[in-house]
């Protein structure tokens, strides 16, 4: 048992000793590939959804140096035909990229060091057959295979850390991806020595140009993760599951930390934060206790055309089409607000809809870190909307309408240079903006099915809360009268039929064509119910 080489199922194990969701059906499909032209296998995701976990994972199941039969026991994989052929089987050489960059004396020479200490291991475990001054690591594996037959699976954790943590070091970089090329190129000595390999990180595999950096990988990502979607992160059955047995309210669960969704599973929650929300038997914001907001500020800050209104329309509730295909998957290569939209997908700041090709801000927790992230001279005027946020719901619950009404004109007035004004959507994008504090009360509905039709939006107070409902119906070229005779007649105050406290029927409208000093293009009415 090594570090590099067969490290053994400890990791595993602490894993297991503490609430475990099952995702060993993952080792399953990896076995499918054992020998076979799909035995690359590149899994990319956010910080926090579980790569680390995975590895892990991989390295006691196949590592031939333990018994981890214990450890899989009830568990999806034992269920599996593959489970006896494979278990504690191979070599494995696990590589933790943060590891060797941390520990290196220079960055320089991570990719030197990295073949060094792996080698060294080797020799310990193969000494007849790995020579003294071998310094390829790829001829040492050769070497090794040829000798006892025996073939290798490698387990790469954040393989991206080389491009995220030295990004301007493109010398380094370029010898890294060398390094991957030798070990992992289609070929008769990879053949011989690699039965799979799992390769994980933030970044999908680097591009230069149209062309994968190393082509033979099958890559699975958070634009395009086919197949292995329910492993991303928590489904929506693990996480009812969960709350059911830690006792949780699993609607603020889902409100905070749902929102990522893909062709083959609609529902994909944060696990770390799912996670310490229940250690902590409390739903609150644990993405900023992981995560950094300088580098999201750096980002949507890029002063690229459409960026920033992209930005504003998603905190205003809405979603952007884009092109993810010119994303050369690293941190410094960008050439317009694609590129960026794309690295805040990968990084899990935004959720990305494969069938409408568009991006999304995916749920409150993550809203916050952007309402954090757009305080500054840039985003003043945004800024000071969301500020506004806290007076303009005191003023709905106190069915202050004038008030309402002046504090819509106000945000309109500072957001107009996006928010054209031309339809109710717009109107409905302003309102979002409006009310975005007021999301840490409530659970914003938009579209609502209700009695003949669709509430604009439903105000459902959360748990611990005592503010009143709200039904708001938004009227563009009409009246405020209208909106609020909408609801009555459709009975959209229905959809809001098992909340039992207060109820208020928000009526908002807006018209483009008020003309004069005194004219106001918003107006609201308010009744409470």
């Amino acid at each position: 048992m090594g570090t590099y080489l067969n490290p053994g199922c400890k990791g595993f194990q602490t894993i297991r000793n503490g609430s475990y969701v099952d995702k060993t059906g993952l080792i399953d499909y990896i076995n499918s590939t054992i020998d076979t032209p799909l035995k690359l296998t590149s899994f990319s995701r956010p910080r926090r959804f579980g790569k680390s976990f995975a590895a892990k994972m991989l390295c006691a199941y196949y590592d031939k140096s333990c018994n981890s039969r214990s450890l899989f026991e009830g568990m999806e994989i034992e269920k599996k035909e593959s489970f006896d052929k494979y278990l504690n089987k191979y070599d494995v050489i696990y590589l933790d990229m943060t590891r060797f960059i941390s520990t290196a004396v220079s960055v320089d020479g991570v990719v030197n060091d990295l073949q060094v200490k792996v080698i060294e291991e080797l020799r310990n475990a193969y000494p007849l057959y790995v020579k003294n001054d071998e310094s390829i690591l790829a001829d040492a594996l050769l070497s090794v295979s040829h000798k006892t037959g025996n073939e290798f699976i490698f387990i790469i954790d954040e393989w991206d850390a080389l491009f995220r943590e030295a990004k301007e070091n493109d010398a380094l970089q370029r010898a890294y991806i060398q390094l991957l090329r030798g070990l992992f190129k289609a070929g008769t000595a990879t053949d011989e020595t690699i039965a799979a390999a799992y390769m994980t990180g933030i970044l999908p595999v680097k591009k230069y140009g149209n062309e994968s950096a190393v082509s033979d990988f099958k890559e699975f990502t958070m634009t395009s993760p086919a197949k292995l979607a329910r492993y991303v992160g928590f489904t929506e059955p693990e996480v009812k599951k969960l709350c059911r047995e830690y006792c949780m309210n699993f609607e603020e669960m889902s409100a905070w930390y749902d929102g990522y969704s893909f062709s083959q599973i609609q529902h994909v929650y944060s696990p770390n934060s799912v996670m310490n929300a229940l250690q902590d038997e409390e739903v609150q914001n644990y993405w900023r206790k992981s995560e950094t907001f300088e580098s999201l500020k750096q980002y949507i800050n890029m002063n690229f055309d459409g960026l920033r209104d992209a930005v504003i329309l998603m905190l205003g509730g809405q979603r952007v089409r884009i092109d993810t295909g010119t994303f050369q998957n690293d941190i410094t290569s960008f050439d317009n607000r694609d590129d960026v939209l794309t690295l805040l997908i990968h990084l899990g700041y935004l959720a990305y809809d494969q069938a409408g090709k568009e991006v999304y801000i995916p749920n409150l927790e993550v809203a916050e870190v952007f309402q954090s992230a757009v305080k500054g001279k840039k985003w003043k005027e945004v800024e000071q909307a969301i500020e506004r946020s806290e007076k303009l719901l005191e003023a709905t619950i106190h069915c202050n309408s004038d008030m309402v009404a002046e504090l819509l004109e106000q945000v309109h007035e500072e957001c107009t240079s996006v928010l054209k004004y031309n339809d109710e959507n717009s109107l409905a994008c302003t309102i979002y903006i409006a009310y975005y504090t007021a999301r840490k009360d409530y659970l914003i509905i938009r579209e609502l099915p209700a009695g003949k039709g669709f509430a604009d939006y439903a105000f459902i107070p959360r748990r611990g809360t005592d503010k009143p409902a709200m039904v708001v119906e938004l009227k563009w070229q009409k009246d405020a009268n209208t909106a609020i005779r909408q609801i009555h007649d459709n009975r959209y105050d229905g959809a809001l039929k098992d909340y039992f406290g207060k109820l208020l029927l928000v009526g908002i409208h807006y018209d483009k064509d008020a003309r004069g000093k005194d004219a106001k293009k918003h107006d609201c009415l308010i009744e409470m119910v």
